[in-house]
């Protein structure tokens, strides 16, 4: 995307063409900052989201070497709890499958929050055209 700059009978006619920022495009601009930053942090939760299920795979992965009469630590809050290697396993599926649900809720939810944001696009840029910047 190629920027380039106004020169001084650009500024001089977007000036002259400033559109009035009524109450109703001020909510508009601060839900869209916002839902910015309800991304922002439910995109970095979904590569938390995403780095703790590839943890677990390896260490599931790691698991299919131990012999099955073997105790494995497995933690549970704080502490380290010496289970059998087949409880061991179960805990990291039902670990797995609940990552896997919290990461489709996550989505979910940032894709509702891009659409609004699409919205609002389109609705102050028809407004203000090129001299409101929502670009992110």
């Amino acid at each position: 995307m190629e920027r380039r700059m106004l020169s001084k009978e650009d500024e001089a006619a977007a000036a002259g063409d400033e559109v009035e920022v009524r109450r109703e495009d001020q909510d508009k601009i601060n839900k869209f900052s916002r839902l910015h930053q309800r991304e922002t942090t439910l995109e970095e939760e979904l590569q938390a989201k995403h780095k703790e299920k590839e943890d677990l795979e390896e260490i599931s992965n790691e698991l299919e070497l131990a012999d099955e009469d073997d105790n494995i630590p497995y933690k549970i809050g704080d502490s380290f709890i010496s289970l059998p290697l087949p409880k061991v396993q179960e805990l990291l599926s039902a670990s797995t499958s609940q990552i896997e649900e919290d990461v489709t809720v996550v989505e979910e939810k940032l894709s509702t929050i891009r659409e609004e944001m699409t919205e609002l696009k389109v609705q102050l840029y028809a407004r203000f055209g090129r001299s409101i910047n929502l670009e992110t």
